[in-house]
């Protein structure tokens, strides 16, 4: 029932508009892959901003949890995102409260979820569950939040800390619980809850483990994502053994490279592009330290920026030769054989309930 009431409520903010929009851009993609030249029609359908650069973890491999940012971290404002969301809505299918930090961190946060709500877009978090208090956990679900993912990397705490640094999986739970319980004293069926296991040699003995929890938890779903290793070419204690789960294959005694071939193709640049917290725009998720700025909202509108030059320019270095390219080497573009249509890593679903796992590109 949950299945079809999520169909149902994703199809009730799909417009007709954003369906032929959503076409438009597939099919310049397509023909950009056919005749190999940047080819690109339509307006964004899917959409990530960042609520925060600031983080309550200290997770390794991540720029928040390191305190290792090259650009300005700050907090993003409610009236420059009304302006922002008011400009590209009737097209937008999905919007993504997340790019660096904790989204929670942010105080205007489920005020802004709330407006993009209100405008009928898909709306989409992830978050450490730290903040989740029973308070918080009503007021995201009366904010019309449809998709909640909560990053739960580790059923002890001994396992979970090992990457989760700083976190409490104590927290995590309650905040879980809150989450659910605060669904059914509203009596509805959203946000949808997922747990979110970023694969890890520490924890990946704990995967079916952490099924058996969301299941007791009443949560969702399960998604087993891959981490990102940045120093991997000599080995890292982070790349799990299991090499469906690992974006790196062991080519020598102690040496490893990215799995992916890096066609020149990316459906992330065709769909979907992501904003600062201060009103850059940058290509996707893995310019961290927006390396590559398309524009700013403050000087130009984003419909300029989506169709002018800076993203046509990057668009056809990506085509003629991706590989020069140093935020794509390692990315999840192309790890998978599956494809879907909006990726940002590599995971596997898992129903609780104990259905098949599919690996996909999400």
């Amino acid at each position: 029932m949950k299945k079809i009431y999520f169909a149902f409520h994703f199809l009730r903010k799909f417009t007709l508009r954003k369906a032929l929009n959503l076409f438009i851009v597939w099919l310049s993609y397509q023909l950009t892959i056919l005749f190999k030249k940047p080819i690109h029609w339509g307006n964004v359908v899917s959409l990530s901003i960042e609520p925060t650069t600031a983080c309550n973890l200290r997770c390794p491999e991540c720029p928040s949890g390191l305190r290792q940012f090259s650009r300005e971290t700050g907090t993003l404002k409610i009236d420059f995102f009304r302006k922002t969301i008011d400009e590209v809505y009737k097209d937008l299918s999905f919007l993504i409260f997340y790019f660096q930090g904790e989204p929670y961190l942010n105080p205007n946060f489920l005020e802004m979820v709330a407006y993009a709500n209100e405008k009928n877009i898909f709306t989409i978090t992830s978050t450490n569950a730290h903040f989740l208090s029973p308070e918080v956990a009503r007021k995201t679900v009366l904010s019309g939040l449809d998709r909640l993912i909560i990053s739960i990397d580790g059923t002890t705490q001994e396992v979970y800390e090992q990457y989760r640094k700083a976190g409490k999986l104590a927290n995590v739970l309650e905040g879980t619980k809150n989450m659910v319980a605060a669904r059914k004293s509203l009596g509805v069926s959203h946000p949808e809850i997922f747990f979110q296991f970023l694969v890890v040699k520490p924890n990946e003995h704990q995967m079916e483990e952490v099924k058996v929890l969301a299941k007791s938890l009443e949560v969702d779903g399960v998604l087993f994502k891959s981490a990102q290793v940045n120093d991997f070419e000599n080995g890292n204690s982070l790349i799990p053994s299991l090499t469906r789960f690992s974006r790196y294959k062991e080519v020598g005694p102690g040496k490893f490279e990215i799995k992916n071939k890096l066609k020149n193709q990316c459906w992330k640049l065709w769909h979907g592009s992501v904003i600062t917290w201060n009103g850059l725009v940058v290509p996707c998720c893995f310019d961290k330290d927006a390396k590559y700025v398309m524009g700013n909202l403050h000087e130009h509108s984003f419909k300029e920026i989506w169709s002018k030059n800076a993203f046509l320019s990057f668009r056809r270095q990506l085509v003629n030769n991706r590989k020069k390219i140093d935020i794509c080497q390692n990315c999840t573009e192309g790890c998978s054989k599956d494809n879907a249509l909006f990726s940002s890593g590599v995971f596997t679903f898992v129903n609780p309930s104990g259905s098949k796992a599919v690996t996909k590109d999400i």
